[in-house]
């Protein structure tokens, strides 16, 4: 049951830290319990829908050579009960949200649910739209982190986290695509309708709108900080963001990324670009 939870895709999670942190209000001990208890309710929600899908895939899962291991497509736990547990969390995730912050939040949840389900049943089938749905599960948890912690999100962090969602989710695909070869149609009918310059496209433009985007946020940002309070940390911030996008776009291109999270969780390059565009932004926010 733990498995299928996916503890390790949590890390997907934190993306609801992000609109705090960059408003420079996550060091309020108010606002830092709200974004963990939002962090907590899209663990629920997340997990929930990993229930779902492993039931509604078993079948599909079963000609992956990785997720054939999965419980349910393996047979070591029913789908009954795979799909009564999902539906468990994802209630307890939206029942939780209301408690936390209200109807908003509880809105945000129930739109993730919704999303996610709709992609398990039926739109993961439609080219384009799979990766939007997929996208909007990301967008999804950085809104979360605003609403729940009562921070505006600016349109240039919407843009940022789509775009980049985007990326992510398209260079997911990609590898996907040369990974399963031949079996990629039967594991995921959309993959056979992608050319893979239609993919490397899609990643172009995704990668090329989130460096913008930033940038131009990077700029503003630092216009507001104003003079004397050293807002070139904020340009400098773009410098690891930009290596970090190449980096991951390099991947990609060579066929790996299949599981964004492990690469979060064992890239060390990565890692260490991703401390070094905290800590500048943090400077830049917090001194």
């Amino acid at each position: 049951m733990l498995r299928i939870a996916r503890p390790r895709h949590w890390v997907k999670n934190l993306l609801v830290f992000a609109a705090p942190a960059a408003a420079g209000v996550l060091s309020h001990g108010t606002v830092a319990a709200h974004a963990a208890g939002a962090f907590a309710v899209f663990c629920l929600a997340a997990s929930g829908t990993y229930f779902i899908n492993d039931t509604l895939d078993a079948e599909a899962d079963r000609h992956h050579p990785v997720k054939r291991l999965r419980p349910v497509a393996a047979g070591i736990v029913a789908p009954p009960l795979a799909a009564a547990v999902g539906v468990v969390l994802l209630g307890g995730a939206i029942g939780l949200a209301w408690w936390l912050a209200g109807s908003h939040m509880a809105l945000v949840i129930a739109i993730y649910v919704a999303v996610t389900t709709a992609y398990s049943v039926r739109l993961k089938h439609e080219p384009v739209v799979d990766l939007a749905c997929v996208s909007a599960g990301f967008v999804l948890r950085a809104i979360a982190g605003g609403v729940a912690t009562g921070v505006p999100l600016s349109d240039w962090f919407i843009i940022v986290s789509s775009f980049g969602s985007l990326l992510i989710v398209t260079g997911k695909r990609s590898a996907e695509h040369g990974e399963l070869g031949e079996l990629r149609g039967t594991h995921r009918p959309t993959l056979s309708a992608y050319p893979e310059a239609f993919l490397r496209s899609v990643r172009l433009l995704a990668a090329s709108v989130t460096v913008s985007a930033y940038c131009l946020w990077a700029f503003e940002r630092s216009s507001e900080v104003g003079r004397g309070h050293h807002p070139i940390w904020f340009e400098l911030s773009i410098v690891p963001f930009v290596i970090a996008i190449l980096h991951v776009e390099l991947r990609f291109a060579r066929g790996l990324g299949s599981a964004p999270e492990e690469m979060a969780l064992s890239d060390r390059m990565l890692q260490v670009l991703g401390l070094l565009w905290v800590a500048l932004v943090a400077i830049g926010i917090y001194s």
